[in-house]
């Protein structure tokens, strides 16, 4: 059987500002990451591109055809081109929670709906050991409901799906989440979110609209905080694309997407389509721009936050949750700031 390996470099530029720091297939798009979502599939995954046979973008998702050619041919095949542009994971996100809950399904069977919660479509809702759910509303009528190892779920939350709540997360009071969205692990969620791919370890801790976006790791949205999807024209959303260097269209809903390590400011307003770097903290007057590059600090004036400063910030928020910034990551948020200096 053709091994297989993965090419960050092939990826990184169609998915900003995703995936820029952490490897691209570690990305989480349903409930499982893309790595784990090609492992599943048995086909041999090396850790080195030397190892393997076949070199995929890292962001191309293991579709029934082309596993079926990989697990069938001994010749090397020609490449996956991959997802070409950042928006596209919020248009098969629905389908992945479905695909990685039925392998979830096929292992493990589901922990009983508590007392006190109100499931429509109970056999489409399946909990993980650990998770605490309080009165709070689950319906799966429109698409599956994961819900993740010691993930809580306080009093009020509604959520219909298709969504994911993964491992550790905390959803509070009142949030009304709806499909199709997945929150990834060790996060903290409140207010409105629709159709969004949060990565792990970031906040949406308030009151506020979160809508067809992707939101980046260890990323921390102020109270208050919103963004637009649609244009009051109703027209087409252009959104940054770094592969070309230019706006593209995205269709007519397209929301924030943020790069790891960014944050924005109490009641923050983001405009339709807003793409934001890696590394930016985020404030100032009225609607954002479009795009605010890496390592940005403000807009209307934009400065650049500094290098140091930058990590510091990094470091502190990662002891919330325990964690701790690796030199690996030092080093490549290095690379990302020396090119920032160079478009300024």
């Amino acid at each position: 059987m053709i091994s297989i390996s993965f090419s960050d470099e092939a990826s990184k530029p169609f998915i900003y500002p995703i995936g820029q720091v952490q490897p691209v297939q570690e990305l989480r798009v349903g409930i499982t990451s893309i790595r784990e979502k090609w492992e599943s599939t048995n086909i041999p995954v090396a850790d080195e591109p030397g190892q393997a046979i076949l070199q995929l973008p890292s962001c191309t998702l293991p579709s029934t055809d082309l596993v079926h050619a990989i697990q069938t041919s001994d010749e090397a095949l020609p490449t996956s081109d991959g997802i070409k542009h950042v928006w596209e994971l919020n248009l098969i996100n629905g389908t992945w929670i479905r695909n990685d809950l039925e392998a979830i399904r096929a292992i493990r069977p589901s922990a009983p709906v508590p007392k006190g919660v109100v499931a429509y479509n109970e056999p489409d809702i399946f909990i993980e050991p650990g998770a605490t759910l309080y009165g709070c509303w689950l319906n799966a009528e429109e698409g599956p409901i994961y819900i993740g190892k010691n993930v809580l779920i306080m009093e009020g939350v509604s959520i219909r799906g298709p969504v994911a709540i993964c491992e550790g997360t905390v959803v509070k009071m009142g949030t009304r989440i709806y499909g199709a969205t997945t929150i990834g692990k060790y996060c903290t969620v409140g207010g409105e979110i629709k159709n969004t791919i949060m990565q792990d370890y970031s906040n949406k801790a308030h009151d506020g609209y979160l809508g067809d976006s992707v939101i980046g790791q260890w990323c921390n949205l102020g109270a208050g905080t919103s963004n637009s999807n649609l244009k009051n024209t109703a027209g087409d959303v252009e959104v940054w694309s770094n592969a070309h260097e230019r706006f593209h269209v995205a269709g007519k809903k397209a929301g924030l997407y943020m790069g790891d390590y960014s944050r924005s400011a109490i009641n923050t307003s983001f405009n339709t389509g807003t793409t934001v770097g890696v590394s930016c903290n985020v404030f100032g007057n009225g609607l954002t721009p479009g795009f605010i590059q890496d390592f940005s600090w403000g807009y209307s004036p934009r400065s650049s936050f500094a290098f140091e400063k930058a990590i510091e910030t990094i470091g502190n928020w990662k002891k919330l949750k325990n964690k701790t910034i690796e030199e690996q990551e030092i080093q490549t948020l290095k690379h990302i700031f020396e090119q920032s200096l160079k478009t300024n």
